[in-house]
This record gives structure tokens, C-alpha cells and sequence, in this order.
């Protein structure tokens, strides 16, 4: 008897009509002789709707009350999910994020799992039943709820099938699995048949929406194989896991983009030692993340420093640095919120040159101008204007020729 554990998200269990679809499905499974598990997040938009409401009462909410609110989303379509399997005839039980032994640390609004006390749901599936958990939340060694951020169901997802040491943890969505490009903008992209951890990790991190990226580290660090498909047909999806020869590609495998950029640049910095440290302390300290830095070369003992932020968090950046700017003697401070990334990603760019020159050779050629390039081992980022980026997805997709694989 195998031990799964599914996730659907918010699009899968919209309405009454899908969340009944749902369930045939998950019986199908139990039919199949396995023990499930089933993560849901909320219906549709509750998520958004819940937060809309929450700053209508309130210019502030208090970050302890909003988690508990928007954690009620989850809770509603994991009972629901369970009556319809019981009026199905199939034993099931709804389980809070606290309840399942989902435990955080107190960042409300981006909490992060500290260990998975699993014990209640081994004793429900131990009694035959189908175990469904709110996605998306969690408990504090205070008894506080806390949730986990967008895309936080998938994390609690994994999290349980690491905990539960399931054979596969399988991600329902709205879509048929991880494709080369987003298809809305590259309609002769392909679903990828099967992913490396490392690769999926750089696509959600830098703009593919289909998987959060702290599932994918867990998965990658627990072994656990994740499946992304679609809960509206029998399409296989896409596997994501760790058995991938990275000497039997040499090529692009994916392109991520991401429009939710903003840029700052701190001109005439002082460049002495703890200049850094005094500018990205604070933000941290502030919850702003920080992705691309950029420090040019010392003239004179004088440099500018450039990062870039999330849109959301550019003016909480900005509120944070202007003063740190003004205490070290440093010029004014830039900000520039129409922005947006566009990224080549895949193992065979590791050991293979050319990559680089290729992508910037194509964006030249259709005029895209680069402000600012980060990269990893496996992955070239590219900042360019936020009017340009669908452009950019198309024109690498075709420069990579990543359709003929």
C-alpha cells in the first residue's frame, strides 16, 4: 500500500462543482489500494478577497489577526472537500494546519515550517481515512496561527509527504505541468516531461508560477518526487525530481520571466568596509528581500550601488534607505518600479560557453536594452524594461530553438 500525498490548488476546488471533481478523483486513488493524504488552498480568490476585506476595516491589519483570518480560507475547502467525500461513502476527516502538526516560527504572513509532528495524521490514516489538511498555515510553540506565503500550500504539501515519508507528493493545478516558457506567451512551448530539482528551483525562483520555490528545496532535500498536472484532464503533467544526467543535455531547458521588479541605486556611496553592511542590515531587519546587487567599480573612493526589490516592497525599501544614504554621505537615492527579468535556465550551460553570448546577441538584435545581469551556474538573468519582457521570452525561445528538443 502506497502512501500519497495531493495538493489542489485554489482553481481545483473554485466551486462546488470542481470541489466534487476533486473528490472522484481522490477516490479513484484510494480505489487504487493507497493511503492519501490531500492538501487543499482556498477556493478561487477567497485569499485575495480576504485580504481586500481585511484593508477596508483596517490601513494596517494586525499582521497576528490577518493570518488567522486568511488561514479560514483553507479551512473551508478542506470541510467541504471531506463532506463531499463522505456523502461519497469514502471515510475522510478535515484537519487545521495546527491540527495535522504544521509547526512555524512567528513571521506572520511568511512563516516558515520548523518540523512536521506528524503523529495525527499517521493515527487518522491508520483508521482508514483520507486525511485532508488546510494548506498554507501553521502554529507557533505559542499556539498562534501563522501562514506560510504565497504559494505556501505547495511547501505544506511536501513538507507532509517528507514527514510521512510518502512515495510521491502530486501538485494538482490549473495547468498541465511545467512548460519551457509560459505559453500564453509562447504558444509552441512544451510541457517538459520530466525536471531536475536544481532546474525547477531557478524556474520558480525567477518567475515560473507553477511551483513555489521553497517546495521544490524541500523536495530536493528530502527526495521526494513531485508531480505538477492538471486536476481538469488525465494529462501526465510533469515529474520533478533528482535522476537527471546533467552530460546528457547541453542545452536551454526553460525560460523563466517576471515582471514584479523594482530597482534602486544609491549614487556616490562612500566605498569603505560596512558601507554594505549598514545598507542591507536594516532591510533585512524590515523583511524586504533583496535579489540583484550590483556595486561599480571605486573612482575616487566613490561608487554607486544598485538592487532590486519586489514592487510590493520598493517603498518599504525606500523608507528604510534614504536615511542609511544621508548617514554615510552618500548622494541621492533612484528608484525605478517599471521593471521586469528574463532568465535562460538548464544544467547543460554549467560546463558549456556561449550561453551568455547568445543571449545577449539576441536581445541586441531586437533592441532590448540590459540594465542590469545576474547569474548562477545554471541560469542567466537579464533586468530589462517591464514593456519588453514578453518580447524577450518569445525571442529567446526562439533563439534557443528549445521547441525542438
Amino acid at each position: 500500500m502506497a502512501l500519497i500525498v495531493q495538493k489542489y490548488g485554489g482553481s481545483s476546488v473554485a466551486n462546488a462543482d470542481r470541489i466534487k471533481n476533486v473528490a472522484r478523483r481522490i477516490a479513484r486513488t484510494k480505489d487504487e489500494g493507497n493511503q492519501i493524504v490531500v492538501v487543499v488552498s482556498a477556493m478561487g480568490d477567497t485569499t485575495d478577497e480576504l485580504v481586500k476585506l481585511a484593508y477596508q476595516i483596517a490601513d494596517r491589519p494586525d499582521k497576528r489577526e490577518l493570518d488567522v483570518l486568511l488561514s479560514t480560507g483553507e479551512v473551508v475547502s478542506s470541510t467541504l472537500l471531506a463532506m463531499v467525500l463522505h456523502q461519497m461513502g469514502y471515510p475522510a476527516i478535515s484537519l487545521s494546519g495546527a491540527q495535522a502538526g504544521i509547526r512555524t516560527d512567528s513571521a506572520y504572513s511568511r512563516a516558515r515550517i520548523l518540523e512536521v509532528e506528524s503523529r495525527r495524521v499517521v493515527r487518522e490514516l491508520e483508521k482508514g481515512n483520507i486525511v485532508i489538511v488546510a494548506g498554507f498555515q501553521g502554529i507557533t510553540d505559542e499556539m498562534d496561527i501563522t501562514t506560510l506565503g504565497r504559494g505556501g500550500s505547495d511547501t505544506t504539501a511536501v513538507a507532509l509527504a517528507a514527514s510521512l515519508k510518502a512515495e510521491a507528493c502530486q501538485i494538482f493545478t490549473d495547468v498541465e505541468g511545467v512548460y519551457e516558457a509560459d505559453p500564453r506567451l509562447v504558444p509552441e512551448a512544451r510541457r517538459l516531461a520530466e525536471i531536475g530539482y536544481e532546474e525547477m528551483l531557478e524556474l520558480a525562483s525567477y518567475g515560473a508560477k507553477v511551483m513555489h520555490p521553497r517546495a521544490v528545496e524541500l523536495g530536493e532535500l528530502y527526495n521526494i518526487p513531485i508531480l505538477v498536472a492538471s486536476s481538469f484532464n488525465e494529462k501526465p503533467g510533469t515529474l520533478i525530481h533528482g535522476g537527471i544526467s546533467m552530460e546528457v543535455r547541453n542545452k536551454v531547458k526553460g525560460i523563466a520571466h517576471d515582471l514584479d521588479v523594482a530597482k534602486i541605486t544609491i549614487v556616490g556611496v562612500p566605498d569603505r568596509p560596512g558601507i554594505a553592511a549598514a545598507i542591507f542590515g536594516p532591510l533585512a531587519k524590515a523583511g524586504i528581500s533583496v535579489d540583484t546587487i550590483v556595486q561599480n567599480a571605486s573612482i575616487q573612493g566613490i561608487t554607486d550601488l544598485t538592487f532590486t526589490v519586489t514592487k510590493s516592497q520598493l517603498a518599504g525599501a525606500m523608507e528604510v534607505v534614504k536615511p542609511i544614504a544621508e548617514s554615510v554621505g552618500a548622494g541621492k537615492c533612484a528608484s525605478d518600479a517599471r521593471l521586469g527579468k528574463v532568465s535562460i535556465i538548464g544544467t547543460g550551460m554549467q560546463n558549456t560557453p556561449g550561453y551568455a553570448a547568445r543571449m545577449f546577441n539576441a536581445l541586441s538584435e531586437k533592441k532590448v536594452n540590459i540594465q542590469l545581469i545576474t547569474t548562477s551556474e545554471i541560469r542567466i538573468t537579464c533586468i530589462i524594461a517591464e514593456n519588453e519582457v514578453k518580447d524577450a521570452v518569445r525571442i529567446l525561445h526562439r533563439a534557443f530553438e528549445i521547441e525542438e528538443e
